[in-house]
């Protein structure tokens, strides 16, 4: 009988980063041009960068890499933050993008948060296994 894997598809933490990302997009779309070029070129890189560092953590084989790239999407999702609040403070975004925005970023936070302590109890599980 062939073993079945969790894919990365299938993961709660990843499937909301890529809604992330498409609220992300929508903000990035209605900018002008200076505006993309101030905040919307880092705005945009940053949100994507979550979802990007949750795939590339979830190929990697070693507890510590893992984690790694998990707090790098953890920090990528803290900076999309920050240029959101710019957007909003400088009225450079609509009051139901910064809502949806806001939606995902709070369930997103948790659940990357969760993914960490996950791989983290899985390292401890295995040293003491291994003893």
């Amino acid at each position: 009988m062939e073993k079945e894997y969790l894919k990365l598809e299938q993961l709660t933490v990843y499937q909301l980063a890529r809604k992330l990302s498409q609220v992300g997009w929508e903000v990035y779309l209605g900018m002008d041009w200076q505006t993309r070029k101030i905040i919307g070129d880092q705005f945009i890189e940053a949100v994507d960068s979550v979802g990007a560092n949750i795939a590339e953590g979830f190929g990697r084989f070693h507890y510590l890499d893992k984690v790694k790239f998990y707090f790098n999407a953890r920090g990528s999702l803290l900076e999309s933050k920050h240029w959101l609040d710019l957007l909003e403070e400088r009225d450079k975004i609509k009051k139901e993008q910064i809502n949806n925005f806001t939606e995902c970023y709070q369930n997103l936070h948790p659940a990357l948060n969760g993914l960490i302590e996950s791989v983290k109890n899985q390292k401890e599980k295995t040293l003491i296994t291994n003893d």
